[in-house]
């Protein structure tokens, strides 16, 4: 009995005369929306500044796409970058990793949240819990362009790539990212304060990311890991010595 698996296709861009939209970009715009409008409703809840929300989404999407192309450019090509080092700046050829997205985006927030006098903790576990969302879709953008092909496989959930069954990585993360943010609504309803969703994020992205990551076919490695395997890694030991620290201290 032949597995069913997921048929190839590929919806790259969206052609409107002479105006080109292309998928990605819509779904990782969409993305941002979507986390920033759930931060901003927990920041309601908590008495924050739903303002200061919006305020964050901006700083992490300007500073994340600066992180995210610089990451790849050193960690994932850098001999191709070095060869040709204007192509660094064609975004529209693709190449953002989302790990240096991450280190963008916190650095930049966290520099933003000090310069206000802000309560840093409390604003960064608030927009934190918007991101598995927003996470979730734009990695749907990743699974209709298949940029993130895996390796072979005879998974269900396996993608038709021209050149055999493959794992999709865009599928998986967008699973992923789903899979978080549902865990951080079950975590609100029972009422989770500062630091809760700062904490399970690293937890639960860094080992996931870590694992998903041996899935991926043709990303850089440094001594069998790739670069995003290294910074999850420390992702995971920072939140298990945070919720370590905190349950030493008896802090709810």
């Amino acid at each position: 009995m032949t597995r069913p698996m997921i048929p190839w296709f590929q919806f790259t861009a969206i052609h409107l005369g002479p105006l080109t939209l292309y998928v990605w970009g819509i779904f990782a715009a969409l993305g941002l929306l979507a986390g920033a409008w759930a931060a901003a409703g927990l920041a309601k809840e908590r008495g924050l500044d739903e303002k200061i929300i919006w305020d964050v989404a901006a700083v992490a999407a300007v500073a994340g796409i600066a992180g995210g192309r610089l990451f790849h450019v050193f960690f994932y090509a850098p001999a191709g970058y070095a060869a040709a080092p204007l192509s660094a700046f064609a975004l529209w050829d693709g190449g953002i990793s989302i790990i240096g997205s991450l280190l963008g985006a916190l650095t930049a927030v966290l520099v933003f949240l000090r310069k206000k006098n802000l309560p840093v903790l409390a604003y960064l576990d608030t927009a934190t819990f918007g991101f598995p969302l927003g996470y979730a879709i734009g990695r749907v953008g990743c699974f209709l362009i298949h940029d993130h092909p895996g390796t072979l496989t005879h998974f269900v959930l396996g993608v038709k790539f021209p050149d055999g069954v493959r794992h999709d990585l865009g599928l998986y993360e967008a699973f992923n990212g789903l899979g978080l943010f549902l865990l951080f609504l079950l975590l609100k309803n029972r009422g989770a304060k500062p630091p809760t969703y700062a904490i399970a994020f690293l937890l639960w992205y860094g080992a996931v990311r870590f694992f998903l990551d041996f899935l991926r076919a043709d990303d850089a490695r440094y001594l069998f890991l790739t670069p995003a395997q290294y910074v999850s890694a420390v992702l995971c030991i920072a939140g298990a010595a945070w919720f370590a620290r905190r349950v030493s201290k008896n802090i709810a």
